[in-house]
Order: C-alpha cells, then structure tokens, then sequence
C-alpha cells in the first residue's frame, strides 16, 4: 500500500466474500476482501488434509494450537503527509487480525519510498530525499493513532503483543552488491514486463528505469525479513504481493498469503479515492466536514463504504436510500470522532444545509476559519481563496459564478463583491458547496 500514491483510475468493485467462499474463514477476515491467494476451494478442503501452506484457514488454526500470532505485514510508503478514508480500509483490516490476537507487522517503506511504487504510475515517479520521508513517516504514525487511545485509534499501538513497526530501510540500506543480483536473479525481465503498469509503458514508448523494476522486489525482500505469515494490500498491490510469496520460497521460507482489499471508490462515486482528484475524506477532516462529505456519496456506492469502512450489518439498515447514506455518515464519521461529536455533525449539517439565513449558521458548530491573513477591503473570490476554501482565486471565481458560494445560506452572485473589514464578517458561515463550511473570525 502507498498513501502517498494518487493515481487517478478505474475502482474495483466491493465483492462479496466469493473470494475466500472455500475457506473456513471468520466473518471479520473475509468481510470486503477481494482475492485471497493461495485459496483451497471447499471441496478439495473436503476431500483431503490441507496443509497450512494452502490454506489460510489451516494457518490459523495451527497458530491457535501452537499460541502463535501470524505476522500480518502491511507496507506503507510514505510519499505524502495524509492519510484519508481509501488508505484506510487496509488498516482497518490490519487492526481486525490485532484485535484477533495476531502481530500486525507495520513496515515504514522509508527506503522504498525513496524509489517510488510504479503502480499506477504512467511515468517514472519523482525521488523523495530522507528527511522528506522521514517527516511524512511522523505524520502517519500520528493519524494512526501512535500515543493515542486504541479505542479511537485506527492500530493499537498500547497492546503488548500487537503491533511492530520496522522500517525497511533496516535491512535494505545495508544490502551489499551480491545480494541486488541474487534478487536481480530471481525474476525475468518477461514477468516485470507482465505487470499491467510496466506493459502499458512499454507499449506506448514511455521511459521505464531499471531501478523501477527494483521496487517490487525489495518490497518483496520485505516479507523475508519480518516473516510473514500474511500481507495486505490492494487489488493493485496483487504483482508485489505475490513477488513477496516468490521471495520467501527463494529463502525457503514459508510463503505468506496475499489478502487484497478493493480500491475505495471517492466521493465522486466513479473514480478511486485519490487527493489530486479532490474526492476524498481525510482522517484529519473535522467532524461536520467529513459527514458533511460523506452523506452526500452516491447511492451506488453507499454499501461499499458500509462493508469497506464500517462494521455495521447492512441488512439491519433502512432501505431508504437516503436513510442508508445519512447511517453510512453517521457511523464513519463516529468512528474518527466518537458519538457526540457525529451527532452533533449530523445536526448541524441539517442546519446549515436546511437554513436560508443566520439563524442556522449561528446556531451549528462549525470549523473556523481565521481572516488574519486578508487585506482589506477583500473581493469575494480574494476572500475564498485568502482563507483556504479555494486553491486559488481564479477557482473561486469559478466556484462564485457557478452558484456554489452561500455567506450565512445567502448565495453570493458576484466575485468582485467588496467587503470592507473583518468586522463585517465575523462570525459568519462561508460555505462551499453542499460539503465545506467555515465560520469566519478575526482570530484563531
């Protein structure tokens, strides 16, 4: 998995659990999974022993008669500074083998992160320096809970046992000569070329350096080196993670499972979760901000986040399909933010949303926003864009003139509206869109 990647593309599709239907699988480890490899089907189960090595529901009935966790690996790259809603479906599930009593082994790719995953990359991705990496490492531990309650945490960081975090530069950074050509060795140029990314560039003429083809062998040597009996990963991920199966035979050890999740599809409903796109919902979002966003995903993906991000049983919810959407809303922004806090987002979205004047905005808790940093007098797209609701002024000209700007429910027509202090605007709800609301003040 990489955070930091945000590659525009199609979405896998949530599946049901047919993936893994011939194991014998507790419900919270199939619950979204899309491909679980190697996978015996029911009836070979049937007819003969499965050896632990086959079958995934074999390996952890033998952990559970040796006391033995599996080592579930996860590895991040971390090319970015957040984390949103689509990284964190594989989380999600590493946290479920935590809470299952399995070590969730944590690899910060701070070495690999300096080559860059080439999944989904149509060019050869741009070097990160060490610190860079080192910093947006920080930033991730954070947002996932490191010091934090494990309660309201996305891992459990507290729970003996439970979680290693390594990063791979442990072992990579001191990889001499003969040991790159060993893994140089173990695979073709052929089966690099096999990987959809690479083909696509090749056959179009699109530049691959060598040291691209390096990337999912040294995330491979990863699985070596924390012995792993399991690894996550997108359905994206499916060529690295197998190279890690590939790896470990090489070493003779035992070879892990690759369990892949599907790829969240954004707020658009069509395209993946991606920043670039401007369709996501980041860990960090205050909580009317990320109900606000979430309860207004399309219907036709409303059961994917239910199955991807919540716990909930989707046949206990309203069929309604706008009841489903506020209950998919309700319950993930609960998960980031508890329940008072969800609630309260719930309501004041209705407020703000519902209200025509003040006299909702003033009553609703929504995030400030500072005019500090506006000269006065300000034009209205100045304002958007001086106070971060708009990346830049000639968007919020855009966003004016399109009718997807309200100051306290009154839409504003004209970009050139002047105001002429601060003063005349404290207080009052700038809103974006049907999803973005800041309360103006003087000071934060």
């Amino acid at each position: 998995m990489n955070p930091g990647t945000e590659t525009p593309g199609p979405v896998a599709a949530v599946s049901p659990a047919s993936a893994v239907s011939g194991e014998s699988l507790p419900a919270w480890l199939q619950r979204g999974v899309a491909d679980l490899f190697p996978c015996r089907d029911a009836q070979a189960s049937a007819d003969q022993d499965v050896s632990a090595d086959q079958s995934l529901a074999a390996r952890l009935a033998e952990a559970e008669a040796r006391q033995r966790p599996l080592r579930v690996k996860l590895g991040i790259d971390p090319t970015g500074a957040d984390i949103h809603l689509g990284h964190s479906l594989l989380f999600r599930k590493l946290r479920a083998f935590q809470d299952a009593g399995h070590t969730a082994v944590l690899i910060i790719g701070d070495f690999t992160a300096r080559i860059g995953d080439p999944t989904g990359k149509s060019t050869t991705r741009v070097q990160l320096s060490a610190e860079e990496v080192e910093a947006n490492a920080s930033t991730y531990l954070a947002q996932l809970g490191q010091g934090q309650d494990p309660a309201r945490a996305l891992l459990d960081f507290r729970t003996p046992g439970r979680l290693e975090v390594r990063r791979n530069s442990e072992w990579l950074a001191r990889l001499d000569l003969p040991r790159v050509v060993e893994l140089l060795g173990i695979s073709t140029v052929s089966q690099m070329l096999a990987k959809e990314d690479f083909a696509r560039r090749y056959g179009s003429g699109t530049p691959i350096s060598l040291h691209e083809f390096l990337y999912p062998l040294l995330q491979g040597y990863d699985s070596v080196q924390v012995q792993a009996d399991v690894e996550l990963g997108g359905t994206d991920q499916k060529f690295n993670v197998a190279m890690g199966r590939d790896l470990q035979r090489h070493f003779g050890h035992r070879p892990q499972f690759g369990l892949l999740l599907p790829i969240l599809p954004g707020l658009d409903g069509v395209q993946k979760m991606s920043k670039s796109l401007g369709n996501t919902v980041g860990l960090l979002e205050d909580p009317l901000s990320m109900y606000s966003k979430l309860e207004k995903v399309p219907d036709a993906v409303v059961n994917d986040y239910l199955t991807l991000l919540t716990d909930l049983d989707l046949a206990r919810l309203p069929e309604n399909p706008r009841e489903r959407q506020k209950a998919m809303a309700l319950e993930i922004t609960r998960l980031r933010h508890g329940e008072t806090a969800a609630r309260q987002a719930q309501t004041d979205a209705a407020r703000l949303v519902a209200g025509t004047g003040g006299a909702g905005a003033a009553e609703a808790d929504v995030p400030e926003a500072s005019l500090a940093a506006v000269t006065f007098p300000a034009k209205a797209f100045y304002l958007l864009s001086a106070v971060g609701l708009c990346s830049s002024s000639s968007e919020a000209r855009r966003q004016i003139q399109g009718g997807g700007v309200r100051l306290d429910g009154e839409k504003l027509v004209d970009p050139n509206l002047e105001f002429n202090s601060a003063s005349e605007l404290e207080g009052k709800v700038l809103q974006l869109g049907r999803k973005t609301f800041r309360r103006l003040v003087q000071q934060v």
